[in-house]
């Protein structure tokens, strides 16, 4: 849907009210700037930016029907359109006038370009102004795509800069970023950046350029214990210290991982299909695919076993002094 929208919006083809809703900022920030980029001559774009939590809609509305003073025609970005969801009983801030923008929306501006963003997984479809702007704007669902669809993007994007990756590399990068599509924009642009006048990303260039998250650096020191390269996951470990992680923070990731697997092959054990189980534990499904993959995978009274362990370091570390760095580490070299 974007992708034939983003056409349209190159094209000259702009729509007087668009509607983005989801938790993917990137499409947010993309429709924005390609927006920005077809309305844009010489001169910055007039813009007006309200958020929604604070201010009421009849003020966006009331821009919106204003003429520009710079140019034929401006951009109105509000944002946090609550009103589009489930209300929460006593949080609403602001009294929003659904009346008239029910009314406004039959109407909208010809000279204004008007974005209303709405970061939330689900809006409530019940609602009359959820109807009418399906209806009456263009409806963009930003959520991130799926895993064969993210690494058909990751193609494309590395194809904008004349290079090619190959698919293994895709898999590495996807599990050393994650899902985060700002993220993964950034260090594709400074990989083929880097490449100059080579043709191909591989693993190893994602590897040693793509910068390392916390959270990847504690799920492969996870991995590595769980698969008895206990040398490996005390030096992943030493790294961390190095860059001033704190051992009891370790301790909670590790955690974290190892609950995520067990839930993940008790689900499967059940007959959920990798997709489901990526719903009903809210990760992403290429992390599922990690896990399911995984050769070396451990029992799970393996995994209930170093959890045991590592609940016990965690009270150590709340309630003793010495040595704390010694702690986790004793545990990465002890065979499980």
């Amino acid at each position: 849907m974007f992708t034939k929208v983003w056409k349209d919006i190159n094209n000259g083809q702009i729509a007087p009210v668009y509607c983005i809703y989801g938790e993917e900022s990137y499409f947010v920030d993309e429709t924005v700037k390609r927006i920005k980029n077809a309305l844009s001559t010489t001169e910055e774009v007039e813009t007006s930016i309200f958020d929604l939590e604070e201010s009421p809609v009849d003020l966006m509305m009331d821009e919106a029907d204003t003429f520009p003073f710079f140019s034929e025609r401006k951009l109105v970005i509000a944002k946090n359109a609550s009103f589009l969801k489930a209300a929460e009983k006593g949080k609403e801030k602001i009294e929003h006038d659904l009346k008239r923008l029910e009314n406004w929306l039959n109407h909208p501006s010809d000279f204004s370009i008007t974005i209303l963003i709405a970061p939330y997984e689900k809006l409530d479809e019940r609602k009359k102004i959820t109807k009418l702007m399906k209806e009456k704007s263009v409806m963009l669902h930003a959520e991130t795509p799926k895993e064969n669809d993210l690494a058909v993007w990751i193609r494309t994007e590395v194809s904008r800069f004349n290079k090619n990756i190959y698919d293994e590399a895709v898999d590495k990068l996807v599990e050393m970023v994650g899902a985060n599509m700002l993220q993964l924009q950034t260090e594709i642009e400074k990989i083929c950046l880097y490449l100059g006048e080579e043709s191909y990303i591989t693993v190893d260039i994602v590897e040693n350029l793509v910068a390392k998250t916390l959270e990847h650096d504690a799920f492969k020191m996870l991995n590595a214990y769980l698969s008895r390269q206990n040398a490996e996951a005390v030096q992943i470990y030493h790294d961390l210290l190095r860059q001033k992680e704190e051992p009891i923070m370790l301790v909670g990731l590790l955690s974290s991982n190892i609950r995520t697997m067990n839930n993940v092959y008790y689900l499967q054990k059940k007959g959920y299909h990798p997709t489901q189980i990526s719903k009903q534990l809210k990760i992403h499904p290429y992390r599922v695919k990690l896990m399911l993959e995984n050769r070396n995978r451990p029992s799970e009274e393996r995994l209930l076993k170093a959890l045991h362990n590592l609940a016990e370091i965690d009270l150590k570390l709340k309630s003793t002094g010495g040595n704390r760095e010694r702690l986790l580490e004793m545990f990465l070299l002890r065979a499980l």
